[in-house]
C-alpha cells in the first residue's frame, strides 16, 4: 500500500507501537508512505514503486546509511533509493559486475588470474590476465557469454561475514597472494566476503543482491587485454561509444612500468615498505620520475621553439597544474627560455554576465565564462611584439579591471594554465603549430588488489578537501558538497579535450594516499551523521584504512603534493617576475 501522511513522520524516538505490528511504515523522499512486512528486504520494498521508470535501483540509505538491497527493514523508516545515476548507485553496479566478471572468468580459467588495471574514458575497466598468454578475440568473446548465461539465471549474490583468521585460510587454498598481502594490514578482526555460485572473494564496498540486475555491459578488445565496458551514469540505461584514447593508455603503461621499477604493485607492497622503512628510496624515486618527466616536456618544448610561441595546460581539479607549471617553468629556464605566465582567469567575464547552469546557479566552468575573444586578441598582440594592457579580474565583486601594461621580451613564450586549456575553440585563429598543449592529471594504478582498484577521482578529492581546508577555509562537507558540480564540469569541459594534448602528465604519486592520510582522517571525522556528505566521508575513511601513514618530514619541498598540505618552495616562485612589465 502506498499513500501520502497527513503529516510526516519521522525515525526518531521511541517505536513501542510499530514494533507490535506486522507492518512497518516507509517514508519516501517525496513524503509517501509504504506500508511493507517487518522484516522485508529493500528490495522487496521496493517492487511496490510499479510507476518507477527510472535509472535502475540498485541501493538505498536508510535513516543516513547506505545499504544493500538484500538489507532487511524491521522498524520504520526513511528510505531514500540510490540508482545508477548517483555516486553511490554508480560504485555499487561496478564493483558488482566486476564481481560478476571474476566469477565468469574463474570458472572458465580457474589457472589464470584476471586484474582490473584501470578505467578508461566513457565508462570502463581495462583488463588483463595474469598466468597465462592474453585471451584472444574467440576467448573474449566466450567470456562475454558465459557472463550473460550468469545474468540471465539471476543468481544470488550472498555475503558471509567471517573471521579475518578464517578469510586467511581460504585466500591461503586459493593461492590469492595479493589478497593475503592485503590482510596483513588489516585491522578489524573480520572480513565480508560475497559469493556467487561456489566462488567467494573480498569486494571494498556493496553489492546488488542478484546477477539479473547486471544486464548492461560489453567486453571489447583492447591490446593486450581488454575492456569491461559499463554504462556512464549520465546514461544508465545504455552503453556510449568507446572513443579512442592511446595516449591515456600509454601513460598508464608508463606509471605500470613506474610501479615494477619500484617494486609496488598495491597498498599491501606500499604498506611493506613504510613497514620495512624503505619508504624514504620510494618516494625520491617517485619524485625523480616526476622529474624526469617534465623535463623531457621542457625539452620537447625547446625542440620546437622555432615555432612554438604558446604552451596551454589544463586539467581536472587538484592535479597538481599550479605546481607542473612552476616546475615546467623552471626546467624552461635552464633551457635559456623565459615564460611569461598569463592567468587565464583573468579573462572571466563579469559575474552578473555569467552563463547559468540548470540550477539556475553561474556556471564558471562553461567556456562561454571566459571572454576568449579578448583574449585571443590580446595573445595575438603580444606575439606580434605589441603593448598590451592586461585585465585583472576581481573575484569579490565579479567584475574585470584593468591590469599591467606587459610586452614579450626575448625568447619568451606564454605560458597558460586553464580549464579550457586543451579546448579547440580556445585560440582558435592561432595556428596549431604555434600552440603546445600539455594535460596534468592524477593518473594512478595502484590498486588495492587485482580487482579492488583506486579511483583516481578519490584520489583528487583527498587532495582537494586537504587544500581548501588550508588554503580556502572550507570543512571537508563543504567540499564534498561541491563536488558533484566540479565533477560535471569537468566531465563536460575538460576530459572531451584530452586526447588533444601534446604532452601528458601524470601527477599521481605511488605513496600518496599514505601521505593524505594523516591529513584526511581528523577532517572527514568531522562530517556529522545523517548528511549526505557523511556517506562519502565514511566510504573514503574505510578505503584510506588500508593504508600506514608516512611522515610528512620525508616529503621534498618542491613535490607535487606540497600544493596540497602545504610547505611548497615554490609558493612563493611567481612566473610574473620573468616577465616585462612596462
Amino acid at each position: 500500500m502506498v499513500k501520502f501522511p497527513s503529516k510526516m513522520k519521522t525515525n526518531k524516538g521511541p517505536r513501542f507501537i510499530s514494533q507490535q505490528r506486522k507492518d512497518i511504515e516507509i517514508i519516501l523522499p517525496d513524503g509517501r508512505l509504504i506500508s511493507s512486512l517487518r522484516g522485508s528486504t529493500i528490495g522487496e520494498i521496493f517492487t511496490l514503486l510499479n510507476e518507477w521508470n527510472n535509472a535502475p535501483i540498485v541501493g538505498a540509505v536508510v535513516d543516513g546509511n547506505l545499504r544493500e538491497l538484500s538489507f532487511k527493514v524491521y522498524q520504520d523508516c526513511n528510505i531514500n533509493p540510490v540508482n545508477m545515476t548517483t555516486s553511490d548507485g554508480s560504485k555499487i553496479y561496478r564493483r558488482s559486475l566486476t564481481f560478476l566478471i571474476e566469477t565468469a572468468f574463474h570458472e572458465l580459467f580457474p589457472n589464470a588470474f584476471l586484474e582490473i588495471d584501470h578505467s578508461v574514458p566513457n565508462g570502463g575497466y581495462y583488463c588483463k590476465v595474469t598466468g597465462r598468454a592474453p585471451l584472444i578475440k574467440t576467448e573474449i568473446s566466450s567470456l562475454e557469454s558465459h557472463m550473460k548465461e550468469l545474468v540471465s539465471q539471476n543468481l544470488p549474490i550472498n555475503k558471509e561475514k567471517v573471521s579475518l583468521e578464517a578469510a586467511i585460510k581460504y585466500f591461503t587454498e586459493k593461492s590469492y597472494t595479493d589478497k593475503l598481502q592485503l590482510l596483513k594490514y588489516r585491522k578489524k578482526p573480520f572480513l565480508v566476503l560475497y559469493c556467487l555460485n561456489e566462488h567467494r572473494d573480498y569486494h571494498h564496498g556493496y553489492m546488488v543482491p542478484s546477477t539479473g540486475y547486471l544486464n548492461l555491459f560489453k567486453l571489447i578488445e583492447s591490446g593486450e587485454g581488454f575492456i569491461l565496458q559499463y554504462p556512464r551514469r549520465k546514461t544508465p540505461k545504455k552503453l556510449l561509444p568507446m572513443p579512442k584514447y592511446s595516449k591515456l593508455l600509454d601513460i598508464f603503461k608508463q606509471y605500470g612500468s613506474w610501479l615494477e621499477s619500484l617494486d609496488i604493485d598495491s597498498v599491501a607492497s606500499l604498506n611493506d615498505s613504510i613497514n620495512n622503512q624503505s619508504i624514504r628510496e620510494v618516494i625520491l624515486v617517485s619524485e625523480a620520475l616526476h622529474e624526469q618527466q617534465i623535463s623531457q616536456i621542457a625539452s620537447l618544448i625547446k625542440s620546437k621553439i622555432e615555432e612554438l610561441r604558446i604552451v596551454l595546460i589544463a586539467g581536472p581539479t587538484s592535479s597538481g597544474k599550479t605546481t607542473f607549471s612552476k616546475r615546467l617553468a623552471i626546467q624552461l629556464l635552464t633551457h635559456g627560455i623565459s615564460p611569461f605566465a598569463l592567468e587565464m582567469d583573468n579573462y572571466f567575464i563579469d559575474r552578473e554576465k555569467t552563463p547559468l547552469d540548470e540550477n539556475g546557479n553561474f556556471n564558471f566552468e562553461a567556456f562561454e565564462a571566459i571572454d576568449s575573444i579578448l583574449m585571443e586578441d590580446h595573445l595575438k598582440r603580444l606575439l606580434a611584439g605589441n603593448e598590451v594592457k592586461l585585465p585583472r579580474y576581481n573575484f569579490t565583486t565579479g567584475t574585470r579591471e584593468n591590469g599591467d601594461i606587459v610586452r614579450l621580451g626575448k625568447n619568451q613564450i606564454i605560458l597558460i594554465e586553464g580549464i579550457h586549456g586543451l579546448n579547440p575553440r580556445l585560440l582558435s585563429e592561432i595556428n596549431r603549430s604555434n600552440k603546445f598543449l600539455v594535460y596534468v592529471s592524477c593518473l594512478t594504478q595502484l590498486n588495492l588488489d587485482h580487482y579492488n582498484r583506486i579511483s583516481t577521482t578519490d584520489t583528487r578529492l583527498l587532495r582537494r578537501i586537504i587544500r581548501d581546508t588550508q588554503t580556502r577555509g572550507y570543512s571537508a562537507q563543504k567540499t564534498i558538497q561541491m563536488w558533484e558540480s566540479v565533477r560535471r564540469g569537468e566531465r563536460e569541459y575538460i576530459f572531451p579535450h584530452q586526447e588533444n594534448a601534446d604532452e601528458i602528465f601524470n601527477s599521481a604519486l605511488v605513496y600518496e594516499l599514505a601521505a593524505l592520510k594523516s591529513y584526511a582522517e581528523p577532517l572527514l571525522r568531522q562530517i556529522p551523521h545523517g548528511t549526505e556528505e557523511f556517506l562519502e566521508a565514511k566510504r573514503l575513511l574505510a578505503f584510506i584504512e588500508w593504508f600506514l601513514p608516512v611522515d610528512e618530514k620525508l616529503i621534498p619541498d618542491n613535490s607535487i603534493l606540497r600544493e596540497f598540505i602545504g610547505g611548497s618552495i615554490l609558493s612563493k616562485f611567481n612566473l610574473w617576475k620573468n616577465s616585462p612589465i612596462l
